[in-house]
């Protein structure tokens, strides 16, 4: 698995390393943190990193997102979300409107129903809109994607008796689709949205990521986000959807 994921991040970086003095680059940190004391404790970070750079002949994507959060309950003070994300694109325009895309990714997450999972693809890109205010852009093709499914319990018979389930790490052929919508309401005030799916055999994975951006100034901005997460099989005991709101700091750069 290491070696797989490890190949497929030199075969991604190999285009941005040949045309690292092409264009710029150019990219944004967010980052939000939330703490309580007193009756009740917990606390909360998010942050975010991704880059990009594009020129007459390729687009490259990178990103890196965190999560994690403590929480009191029933007296207990513990981690409730522990999860973080890393991720990679690079496509080869045929013009200024279609490209040939790599993409790469992999999470690991402690309260998902698999404790890691990740996929590469290969696909076709196209870019609808792009103009100085709105961009929609949308990419589909075949990967392949492994997952490491978490263990569960199973209780059954009479007296009950209790099993433990280890399923076996799972490779499949999925098909992946991203489209990606940004507008520019003004030059203060910007709307981005994201849907990715990855749909194969055993599993159909959905994220949509949608954030509302207010500058404070050319490199400080607030930003609103809504991300939705659903998996359509899950270990027994584990919820198909989990959403996420966060506020946070966003740094340009």
């Amino acid at each position: 698995m290491k070696k797989a994921l490890l190949a497929s991040a030199v075969l991604l970086a190999i285009p941005l390393v040949a045309h690292a003095d092409d264009g710029e680059w150019s990219g944004s940190g967010e980052v939000g943190f939330a703490l309580t004391t007193g009756n009740t404790k917990s606390q909360n970070l998010n942050a975010k990193l991704a880059f990009k750079k594009e020129d007459t002949l390729w687009k490259h994507n990178f990103f890196l997102n965190a999560l994690r959060s403590k929480g009191e309950a029933n007296g207990e003070y513990d981690l409730t979300a522990n999860r973080y994300e890393v991720g990679a694109s690079s496509g080869y325009k045929f013009d200024e409107r279609s490209y040939l895309v790599g993409a790469a990714r992999y999470e690991n997450d402690d309260f998902s129903p698999y404790t890691y999972q990740w996929i590469v693809s290969l696909g076709y890109g196209y870019t609808f809109i792009k103009n100085a205010q709105t961009e929609l852009s949308a990419e589909v093709g075949p990967g392949y994607r492994r997952t490491d499914l978490r263990a569960y319990a199973v209780t059954a018979g009479e007296p009950p008796v209790t099993t433990i389930v280890d399923p076996d790490v799972d490779g499949n052929v999925v098909a992946r689709g991203l489209v990606s919508f940004k507008h520019k309401f003004n030059e203060s005030t910007s709307f981005e949205n994201t849907t990715l799916v990855e749909t194969g055999s055993n599993n159909s994975f959905l994220q949509n990521d949608a954030g509302l951006a207010v500058s404070m100034s050319e490199r400080l901005a607030l930003k609103l986000g809504y991300q939705v997460r659903h998996n359509s099989d899950v270990t027994p005991g584990k919820k198909k959807t989990d959403q996420l709101v966060t506020t946070n700091l966003v740094f340009n750069f």
